[in-house]
């Protein structure tokens, strides 16, 4: 049925497919046999009807069917035929006309896995990464342990660093009041002017603040300007911390305060591991792709360039009003398509690396490597695993995304056991 296969570029080819006419009269008679089996025809009993009348009545139908069913049957047929590995729905160029007895051609273009010549991923060199626990790492994270347990209390004294301020405060030049605003002394949701115009201030004080707004400050309508604040302190609150002692730990969870540095310490490990494994993964995978010369498929970029697109058009348009981000993907859409091609097509290349790779280690994915990742998931999110299923299922049709994104983290799995660690120097 393969007439001819012509090498467009390295990862496309294009088949020219001549179905034979018997083999379509072969399927048109046994179609046609199948619908005289069923058809009520006036004047004969089910199934007794001449063939002839059949064919009269229901042939254009029939045929229609037969070219739906036997073109991706054949199409398949000549992909194993020609040993070739499709990696995504082929583009039909040309249909010939359908006439019974005679063949019928068709043109497919195909994109298939490149040639990737002998892969070389075993004893790939990668950098050792620090993961010791210092005392200082478990230090931090009870700091921070305290902090989350800490209570503002109301403070009659000036505002300082850390401190809560509640405030009413107008804008020069417009009218609207704004009341009983919270404010955290030194929080990132103001430039460092109004920080700095609070501090030392009492309760009950009121005065004005000249605030320099960056040109890249997030809202557009006070972006590069200068700005007078009119306010009147309120009420002002201490953050006090809890003692860092065994009745903290218990408050977290812990029978004492060294349990609870002993858990730290081991989470941290976990942690400062598992950021390590990601890095080393990273390394070779970097060195995979550019020790391994291979074009990547036109079309698998191109949707992988799409996703990336619409990924960073997103995080723009939620920092942004949406109006302005909308404003924004209409003139910088072009140029975000060109910035992004080279990562869409590494992507591309280190997928189809690991999947090749996986294939020829035999890499499976077990219903207990699913379970035990949507199990992870759930955790993370803080939510029941079947709400983890529902979600990929909804949103992609199935877990298959899911599944693809388990398999892979096993090759790089398997990659790191058969890298070589090198110590890196100081």
């Amino acid at each position: 049925m393969l007439k001819t296969i012509e090498e467009v570029s390295t990862t496309k080819k294009r088949l020219k497919i001549e179905i034979p006419p018997q083999t379509i009269e072969r399927e048109i008679s046994l179609s046609l046999e199948k619908l005289r089996q069923r058809t009520r025809i006036a004047g004969f009993r089910i199934g007794k009807a001449p063939l002839s009348l059949i064919e009269k009545k229901f042939g254009k139908e029939v045929e229609g069917e037969v070219l739906q069913k036997l073109i991706p049957k054949v199409y398949s047929e000549t992909i194993k035929e020609a040993n070739l590995k499709p990696v995504d729905n082929p583009v039909f160029e040309e249909m010939g006309d359908f006439k019974r007895q005679e063949p019928f051609n068709m043109t497919l273009l195909v994109e298939v896995m490149p040639g990737m010549g002998e892969l070389n991923y075993t004893g790939v060199k990668v950098h050792e990464v620090e993961t010791e626990v210092a005392d200082a790492d478990v230090e931090d994270v009870l700091a921070r342990l305290r902090e989350d347990k800490a209570v503002f209390e109301p403070s009659e004294e000036p505002l300082s660093e850390g401190d809560i301020a509640i405030l009413d405060y107008t804008v020069d030049g417009e009218e609207k009041k704004f009341e009983a605003h919270i404010f955290k002394v030194g929080g990132p949701t103001m430039p460092a002017d109004f920080s700095r115009g609070l501090t030392g201030r009492k309760k009950g004080e009121s005065f004005d603040i000249t605030v320099n707004f960056p040109d890249d400050y997030p809202v557009k309508e006070t972006a590069g300007r200068e700005v007078l604040f009119h306010v009147t302190l309120k009420d002002t609150k201490k953050v006090r911390l809890p003692e860092l002692d065994d009745e903290l730990a218990k408050d977290l969870g812990h029978s004492s305060l060294e349990e609870l540095r002993t858990h730290i310490r081991s989470e941290v490990q976990k942690s400062k591991k598992l950021a390590a494994r990601k890095m080393q993964k990273a390394e070779i995978m970097k060195k995979l792709i550019e020790s391994h010369d291979f074009d990547a498929p036109e079309g698998l970029v191109e949707k992988e360039l799409t996703g990336l697109v619409e990924e960073a058009v997103a995080q723009k348009k939620g920092g942004s009003p949406a109006g302005e981000a909308e404003e924004q993907k209409e003139e910088d859409l072009q140029g975000l398509r060109s910035g992004l091609r080279e990562n869409a097509a590494r992507n591309v290349k280190a997928s189809l690396l690991l999947e090749t790779i996986g294939e020829r280690e035999k890499v499976e994915v077990s219903e207990e490597d699913m379970k035990e990742k949507i199990s992870q998931i759930a955790q993370r999110l803080s939510i029941a695993p079947e709400n983890v299923i529902k979600y990929y299922v909804s949103r992609h049709g199935s877990l298959d995304g899911l599944r693809h994104a388990v398999f892979e983290e096993k090759v790089l799995d398997l990659l790191l056991e058969k890298a070589q660690f090198e110590k890196v120097e100081k």
